[in-house]
């Protein structure tokens, strides 16, 4: 949910009018360096793997367990065995692509905000969809399988798995076509998601976290649901200090609803204050329940941006 003034109000379509920069050639030559820069935040290790424990045809042992009838005659350890007269079963790390799910919320609310560059201004989804890309690409670039849901539109929205790094071209198309819409309801959309992924992995959620219900739910079901979740809450500085004066009318960005007010200095300290308190909360709630939640905002260079959000809580590593 957003408010904005109706003296200044654009379109959804408007306010993203200028996405078609976004996914240039300088940005694409971006990324190349962004996911050059991950490699090396992750000490040479070129894929970002998962391993699962398993009797497979890996090299390195995990475990050993009880044999039983059925199993692979082959991963018997005779040597355990003429120590201990038991059969037991060696077990070794295979190594698994990882699967990588981007949740982008594509809600009104996002279509708002200008960052401070006024060269180059961006809303809250231009930001989110650039974070997005990046992420995709290292994803990608590391031979994991990446899939890309944009929330908030319709539950049919999204690029399915694909591998490889010329898939990028993919996933930029995807996202060129996504405009903000309709209203914030991250607990339905991410039940949605849930219902139809059938293979867990990493999943990041990408919002302004703007949700009249409440954002506690979708984290705490995609939590249960056993995903590895990560959640970048994207901001812009005008959601802190809007440039409202005076006798204003505010429309609802998701619902179109309209509430006169007067735009006082104490009004606007209760707002921040507000603001502020609702931030911690979720901030709070992400701490007790060991969720990451990183930060971005419109204003800050996306390469500095992207790399941060990737030191932290060891994201696409």
């Amino acid at each position: 949910m957003g408010w904005f003034s109706s003296s200044t109000a654009s379109s959804p379509a408007q306010a993203e009018g200028d996405d078609g920069a976004l996914f240039d050639e300088a940005f694409q030559r971006q990324l190349e360096s962004l996911s050059l820069a991950a490699r090396k935040l992750v000490q040479g290790r070129e894929r970002a793997e998962r391993r699962t424990r398993r009797a497979g045809h890996g090299i390195e042992l995990a475990d050993y367990r009880t044999y039983s009838p059925g199993d692979d005659y082959r991963h018997i350890d005779w040597n355990a065995y003429a120590r201990t007269e038991r059969l037991m079963l060696r077990l070794f790390e295979q190594e698994e692509d990882l699967g990588v799910s981007l949740l982008l919320d594509c809600s009104a609310s996002m279509g708002s905000g200008s960052g401070s560059n006024a060269r180059s201004p961006l809303t809250k989804l231009g930001r989110a969809k650039q974070l997005v890309a990046a992420l995709a690409y290292i994803a990608l670039s590391g031979l994991d399988r990446v899939s890309i849901h944009a929330l908030g539109v319709d539950e049919e929205a999204r690029m399915p798995p694909a591998r490889g790094k010329a898939q990028i071209f993919t996933a930029l198309d995807f996202l060129r076509r996504i405009q903000p819409h309709g209203e914030t309801d991250l607990g339905s959309a991410v039940a949605r998601f849930i219902a139809r992924q059938k293979r867990r992995g990493l999943v990041v959620l990408v919002s302004d976290l703007y949700d009249p219900k409440g954002v506690e739910q979708a984290i705490s079901a995609l939590r249960y649901a056993r995903f590895e979740l990560h959640v970048i809450r994207v901001t812009d500085d005008a959601d802190q200090e809007p440039a409202l004066r005076g006798d204003v009318e505010l429309v609802d960005s998701e619902t179109g609803a309209t509430r006169s007010i007067t735009i006082t200095p104490a009004l606007l300290a209760r707002y921040r204050a507000a603001l502020t308190a609702y931030r911690a909360r979720i901030e709070s709630f992400c701490r007790e329940k060991h969720v990451p939640l990183h930060t971005v905002t419109t204003a800050e260079p996306l390469d500095a941006a992207a790399l941060r959000v990737l030191r932290r809580g060891g994201l696409l590593t």
